[in-house]
């Protein structure tokens, strides 16, 4: 990944991530997603949501007006 990228939330289900993630994208701010699971077992490992550094106080603006 490149630089400037930070992580803004993580979950163990797929969906939280995908509805934070769609969330940002809805509001112009680019998301990407990171899936750290056991490809074998998936409640084992996390998904991480991650954006570009100067969209940080407006992605947490977002998740808690949308209580993320």
């Amino acid at each position: 990944m490149e630089k400037n990228w930070i992580k803004i939330f993580t979950s163990s289900d797929f969906y939280k991530s995908e509805i934070v993630k769609q969330v940002l994208c809805a509001h112009e701010i680019d998301a990407v997603l990171l899936n750290r699971q056991a490809s074998s077992h998936n409640s084992f490992g996390n998904i991480e949501v991650y954006i570009h550094q100067e969209n940080f106080s407006s992605a947490i603006e977002l998740m808690v007006l949308n209580q993320l």
